[in-house]
């Protein structure tokens, strides 16, 4: 750059006609460029050494207090009694049924009488999966629907049925 002023660069054939300056920076606008340089320079070396914060450490933090603010339900324990089997197969016939089918095979769900098993046949995990539900799949959360009794009754009907491992 040069010390002189107004110096035009000559480049208007390149830019439809526009002058451009050799003009040198405003003092203010060069001291708030190395002002920034060396808050940025700073905040990083407090941020990663000094505070020892990160992203992840709040997102840990964070979802610890919501885990301790809204506990998730506890799963109950359902036997393969005739008394959950009987009241599983009550709610599966009123909630179930539209998308497994009345003999569990099947229709807009998966079939629940073969041995293959995406999230696992288990007794656990066929609650775990009725709770959870699975909406990238299209099926409803329902443990808030249902609760954790008609949940783990469900479960042991589907798991008595031939579905469960």
């Amino acid at each position: 750059m040069s010390d002189t002023k107004d110096v035009v660069l000559g480049h208007s054939d390149e830019a439809d006609g526009i002058e451009e300056y050799d003009n040198k920076m405003p003092n203010w606008w060069l001291g708030i460029f190395y002002v920034s340089i060396l808050w940025g320079g700073w905040y990083a070396v407090n941020y990663h050494f000094v505070a020892q914060t990160s992203q992840t450490a709040q997102f840990d933090a964070e979802m610890a207090a919501a885990k301790a603010q809204w506990p998730e339900p506890e799963a109950v324990a359902a036997g393969s009694g005739p008394g959950d089997v009987e009241a599983g197969k009550a709610v599966y016939a009123q909630n179930c049924i539209g998308c497994h089918g009345p003999a569990l095979k099947g229709g807009i769900g998966p079939d629940l009488t073969d041995g293959t098993w995406i999230h696992g046949g288990t007794l656990p995990q066929i609650q775990a999966v009725i709770t959870k539900g699975v909406p990238e799949k299209g099926m409803l959360t329902w443990g808030p629907i249902l609760g954790p009794q008609k949940v783990a009754a469900v479960a042991a009907y589907i798991h008595a049925a031939g579905g469960g491992q």
